[in-house]
């Protein structure tokens, strides 16, 4: 007869965890726990063998205890996987991804975009304002992409609002539908509904926010007032009046979009922000290094700003962008090596780093409208006529990842001494807090959700076409082995997916959308 030796452990997490793992007679026979077991795994910021007890009821961690017992601890019948050595992780949380549906929804769509999240581990996405028609920008846009979302979600799903001239009026209403925040553009979006935003306008969108529960976030690039930069219009444009080198350049893409856009627009930002003193202010898909000590100026001073940057911006360079590899543009732009460098080392800074989250800003189009060259394009349908192919000024902006990026990130910090527990810190907990989910996402600690991946340190992938679960399988990562592999991703004590057998869920999606009102401020 198998002991019931789980109900005698004494409770071994922190004091302030309530002690509520006793399973009630009851249930013993039918037990609603899932037990997931490892000798590594990040419990609550920390590297330790665990034990963790799931209820299939509320989806939330009961119990943890700092061993790995075995399944003769639980009451018989109890769904138990030691999965010694992989490493359990809290799932993921992507901050920063775009879904596109609805309006767009050849470019990207919440069934296969999620998909594609859960492939990588990542169990919550907060999908962006813009890309989608209508954009979110209204309280009746959110209602439209609330709807699309319905019954086509793998992971859970959260919502930005948008900020564009003239919206004001509809960010209370939003806050009180439950985005997890507000993004505006201080340069040209490539998208004609999300237009670029003012200082008056900000000055207006800080007037009705001041008070609220929210986040205010900017994609940071403006054109100085006096540069010798010949850009393009962000996404989509003519070719510059004056192009300081042939258009298939990377490095003539890259001069046209110089730090000083980045500066520029985070030094009106951190300008701006007396109008609302506690208003939370984020500044997305950080590239330059050169803003960094602004952003520290300005929190030493006591701004309440922090910046994000991208698994791109830390794994790719400049110098390696071949001719006509437009998969590479985005903006701001990737840039050079020392660049890349200068990011890992603020990241890394024992004392408070400005970068505080690592996101994916997938961003994603059909091939077609990145205009490969015949070279690089899979087949046809990625490439356009002569006179297009490989123009970087033409071609759409936005890096395709979602899913790729633990591993992208665990290749590259394995030469920079980056720990599981760093990844935790930068995707999990500090990307749950920068939503307001730190409640309940993002930390494998009792009363939070039970969402797990399970990370194979060790193991290595090539990206190929079955590793893009995304809709649109045009990436600069295709044909990269990356190390590290998720074995399985578990949403509230669920399998949702595993490398072994796919997507398990014979019932279909399982997420949820995300759309409590905000209760904390980051």
């Amino acid at each position: 007869m198998a002991s019931n030796s789980y109900l005698n452990h004494a409770y071994p997490t922190p004091a302030p965890t309530p002690p509520n793992s006793t399973i009630s007679d009851s249930n013993i026979n039918h037990p609603r726990i899932t037990v997931l077991a490892s000798s590594r795994a990040v419990v609550s910021g920390h590297l330790t063998a665990a034990t963790i007890a799931i209820s299939l009821t509320s989806g939330q961690i009961t119990s943890i205890f700092h061993s790995v017992l075995p399944a003769s601890d639980f009451p018989p019948g109890t769904p138990y996987v030691d999965h010694s050595p992989h490493i359990l992780l809290p799932g993921l949380v992507d901050a920063h991804v775009h879904l596109n549906e609805p309006g767009r929804t050849e470019w990207e769509g919440f069934w296969t975009g999620t998909r594609a999240a859960a492939f990588g581990g990542v169990t919550t996405v907060v999908d962006m304002p813009l890309n989608a028609i209508p954009p979110t920008t209204t309280v009746e846009g959110l209602r439209e992409k609330v709807k699309a979302a319905q019954g086509q979600c793998w992971v859970d799903v959260g919502f930005y609002g948008g900020v564009v001239p003239g919206n004001a009026c509809e960010l209370k209403g939003l806050v009180r539908e439950g985005v997890r925040g507000f993004k505006g553009f201080l340069i040209d979006s490539g998208v004609d509904e999300f237009p670029a935003v003012s200082s008056s306008d900000i000055a207006k969108v800080m007037a009705e926010l001041a008070d609220e529960t929210t986040m205010l976030m900017f994609h940071a690039e403006m054109i100085p007032p006096i540069t010798d930069s010949v850009g393009d219009l962000v996404q989509l444009s003519l070719p510059p009046l004056s192009p300081s080198g042939p258009l298939t350049s990377y490095s003539t893409f890259l001069r046209s979009r110089p730090p000083s856009f980045e500066t520029y627009a985070i030094s009106e930002v951190i300008a701006l922000s007396s109008l609302a003193p506690a208003l939370p202010l984020h500044i997305v898909h950080l590239s330059a290094i050169e803003a960094i000590p602004l952003l520290r100026e300005a929190r030493v001073a006591g701004v309440k700003i922090t910046a994000e940057t991208c698994f791109h911006y830390l794994s790719l360079s400049a110098e390696a962008v071949e001719e006509g590899d437009t998969r590479h543009k985005c903006c701001p732009p990737i840039r050079m090596q020392a660049n890349q460098d200068g990011l890992w080392s603020e990241l890394l800074r024992e004392d408070d780093s400005v970068i505080k989250t690592v996101v994916s800003d997938h961003s994603p189009c059909t091939p077609n409208l990145k205009l490969l060259p015949a070279k690089l394009a899979r087949d046809d349908s990625e490439s356009v006529g002569e006179s297009g192919k490989g123009d970087f000024f033409a071609a759409w902006g936005g890096i395709s990842s979602v899913g790729l990026g633990l591993s992208i990130l665990w290749t590259e910090g394995q030469k920079r001494g980056v720990t599981a527990e760093d990844v935790v810190k930068w995707c999990c907990t500090n990307t749950a807090k920068q939503v307001g989910l730190e409640h309940q996402k993002g930390t494998l600690a009792v009363g939070f959700d039970g969402d797990v991946a399970v990370f194979d340190d060790q193991g290595e992938f090539v990206v190929d076409p079955s590793a893009m679960l995304f809709r649109n399988k045009c990436s600069p990562y295709q044909g990269k082995i990356l190390k590290g592999v998720v074995r399985e991703t578990w949403i509230r004590g669920h399998r949702v997916y595993s490398r072994a057998h796919g997507f398990e869920n014979k019932k279909g999606p399982g997420g949820k959308l995300l759309l409590e009102p905000r209760k904390f401020r980051a």
